[in-house]
């Protein structure tokens, strides 16, 4: 392997949005875009590098939206909850293809698709060399996925969270509404906060500050960027406390 091909991460966690799964549909999953997603993960893979993955649910199933449209919270975190199942499965399957062992664990218990969680059995898997894909968020309504990337990333000892999107890092505005918005190279936690910049949810910002988890947010659609973030070049924006940028 050659130097510069060297990763400066052991073990990873990556977050990757249900979204991100359906391509240019609506809904649903778009099997080009996982495989293609799958690939880079593969790549990755080749690195050397442990990977956990967690993915959201929003492309079949949006909790919060249904449970302000009337639905009982609990009810509709918990079928976003299997969702994210749904994703992990597909998510392993196209893994699989590459000729990558893949585990799916889940926090609510369904022995006939996947394994529960426990974090020793997730952390062996990780050293021999298996992708874990963390899903049903925590097993608790009222957690996002967000959440849960950033509490198995520290019940793990994975070295940074890194956060796939559909932009290319963190901004001071809506990029989108604003395109003379600043994006941030680096930017502290609790500047974050204190900003109210949707990074992740509050409680994940929270708890990655508390335990001194970096994260990193880059743009999940420039092909190559998983496998940039793992060799440490400098993409996308990176949150880490002491920040004095």
């Amino acid at each position: 392997m050659l130097e510069e091909e060297r990763p400066v991460y052991r073990r990873i966690l990556l977050k990757l949005s249900g979204e991100a799964l359906m391509g240019s549909q609506h809904y649903g999953i778009d099997t080009a875009v996982l495989r293609e997603i799958a690939e880079q993960i593969a790549e990755v893979h080749k690195l050397g590098t442990q990977i956990a993955l967690v993915i959201g649910g929003g492309n079949i199933f949006r909790g919060v939206s249904a449970a302000s449209s009337g639905m009982d919270r609990s009810a509709a975190d918990y079928m976003g909850m299997l969702a994210t199942v749904m994703n992990g499965l597909a998510m392993q399957d196209a893994l699989e293809k590459f000729g990558i062992a893949t585990r799916v664990q889940s926090a609510i218990a369904m022995k006939e698709v996947a394994e529960p969680y426990i974090r020793r059995r997730a952390v062996r898997h990780l050293e021999k060399g298996r992708i874990v894909i963390f899903a049903a968020g925590t097993g608790l309504p009222f957690f996002t996925t967000d959440t849960t990337a950033a509490l198995r990333a520290n019940e793990i000892g994975a070295e940074v969270l890194m956060k796939a999107t559909k932009v290319d890092g963190v901004y001071e505005a809506d990029p989108v509404k604003n395109p003379l918005a600043h994006r941030y190279e680096r930017i502290s936690f609790s500047e974050v906060l204190t900003r109210d910049l949707k990074v992740m949810d509050a409680t994940a910002i929270s708890l990655a500050r508390e335990e001194k988890m970096r994260i990193i947010v880059f743009n999940l659609n420039v092909r190559g960027n998983i496998r940039k973030a793992v060799l440490g070049e400098p993409i996308g924006t990176v949150v880490e406390e002491n920040n004095h940028a």
